[in-house]
């Protein structure tokens, strides 16, 4: 299936608080926390992240998804939302598909895992990702969805993110000169938890 997804990431200080609140505005919680692992794949000269597309394979509990993204051909700037044309379908076997897509020459290149919580109402998902460096929200559809719901739940555009989990990774790498290669539990010591970006 392919469509367009529109989203933005808002940074969340209080995971309990922010959960609290969901059910009043009409959100239904669709999947329990579930731990999520993404492996990206690319080829040796990085060809798709040069040209800003992602090849995934994703771990969501017992379901595998394969997902590639590209930025719309007739997007001239990014505005507050992160706007990209996603398709995606469910796979019996991921490992075996990555063994098919490094056969063809693509490669594992970057692995991200989070424990996720999935809520939506009538037009759009919100969901809860605790990732290595804190905790964050996804709401994912319209664009004047995702406003009135953000400030419904107390934030401004200001606080919008717009980034890829690989780009705050990065830049909490450069900011701290950390070796890690993957945003991942084991290669994020603990004590980042509560900082982020």
């Amino acid at each position: 299936m392919q469509a367009m997804e529109t989203e933005v990431k808002i940074r969340v200080a209080d995971r309990h608080a922010f959960e609290q609140k969901l059910p009043a505005l009409g959100f239904k919680r669709v999947t329990a926390r579930t731990m999520e692992r993404n492996t990206l794949y690319d080829m040796p000269d990085r060809r798709l992240r040069n040209s800003r597309e992602i090849l995934r394979i994703r771990q969501y509990g017992g379901k595998w998804v394969l997902t590639h993204k590209s930025v719309p051909s007739d997007l001239t700037e990014e505005g507050p939302h992160k706007n990209r044309v996603e398709t995606e379908t469910v796979v019996e076997d991921g490992p075996v598909l990555g063994k098919i897509f490094e056969s063809l020459g693509f490669a594992p290149v970057f692995v991200y895992e989070k424990w996720r919580t999935e809520w939506a109402d009538k037009r759009g998902h919100c969901v809860l990702d605790e990732t290595p460096l804190g905790v964050y929200a996804e709401l994912e559809g319209p664009g004047d969805w995702i406003d009135a719901t953000a400030q419904q739940l107390g934030f401004a555009e200001s606080q919008f993110i717009t980034l890829s989990y690989g780009r705050i990774f990065e830049n909490w790498r450069d900011q701290t000169g950390s070796g890690a290669t993957n945003f991942t539990f084991a290669e994020i010591p603990e004590s980042f938890r509560k900082e982020g970006l």
